[in-house]
């Protein structure tokens, strides 16, 4: 099954099953650093973040390889008037998308790790702009569990790959096997 099969058939399954997709509360916890502008939601499965984003005054464009995923996402910014752009796009292919240096005031991943992707986010958030990620980790709590290894960062490793932007919040949770970061860049 390739990845948009995959991904397609987990989001009808979970709209089957729904309850409202939430804000990433480490996000949510990190709303008084966000003041509004434009924000890109990368890998933004069912819309938790973006539509908190767009509610905190963000022209959001929000991208995910799933139909279904963006279908949704498109109906709820219609029905609650939300500045929601949707594309579906699949992010190995980031050549084909069209963002210039510098134009986003925020960008927000998580649980989506394609290390290729680094370089290009950190030329796309504009200067003093933020970054918001989460993702998973090989912590020694949930090494051989659920997520293949490829899919996880190695500890401290997004403090590392943005250690010369401002960190305002960086956390290894060794019992959640997930790591977050937020950062400004200078």
């Amino acid at each position: 099954m390739d990845d948009k099969t995959k991904w397609n058939s987990k989001y009808k399954k979970r709209l089957k099953e729904f309850t409202e997709p939430v804000p990433n509360a480490r996000l949510l916890n990190l709303s008084h650093y966000l003041k509004g502008g434009k924000a890109l939601d990368i890998a933004c499965g069912l819309g938790g973040n973006s539509f908190f984003l767009a509610e905190k005054n963000y022209q959001v464009e929000a991208v995910d390889l799933s139909e279904a995923a963006i279908h949704y996402v498109q109906e709820q910014a219609r029905k609650y008037q939300f500045q929601i752009d949707t594309k579906v796009c699949d992010l190995t292919k980031w050549n084909k998308l069209n963002w210039n240096p510098s134009s986003f005031d925020l960008v927000v991943m998580t649980y989506y790790l394609d290390r290729s992707l680094f370089p290009k986010v950190k030329d796309i958030v504009k200067e003093n702009g933020y970054l918001f990620m989460e993702t998973f980790y090989n912590s020694p709590k949930t090494v051989g569990k659920s997520v293949s290894s490829r899919y996880k960062l190695m500890s401290k490793e997004l403090a590392a790959e943005f250690g010369d932007w401002t960190i305002h919040f960086f956390e290894e949770n060794e019992q959640e096997g997930r790591q977050s970061i937020f950062c400004q860049k200078r």
